[in-house]
């Protein structure tokens, strides 16, 4: 029987971990570009 490549199991686990930052990192930006903040916020001013 095949022993179990661990060092293949945690560059997957490394990997999906990687792409679900970059998933979230470029949701926030959309979100960001999404909506300008040109108006001030309140109370500065």
């Amino acid at each position: 029987m095949a022993k179990p490549n661990y060092s293949f199991e945690k560059r997957q686990r490394e990997l999906a971990k990687k792409k679900k930052q970059d998933e979230k990192a470029a949701k926030k930006r959309a979100e960001r570009e999404g909506k300008p903040d040109t108006a001030p916020e309140p109370g500065q001013g």
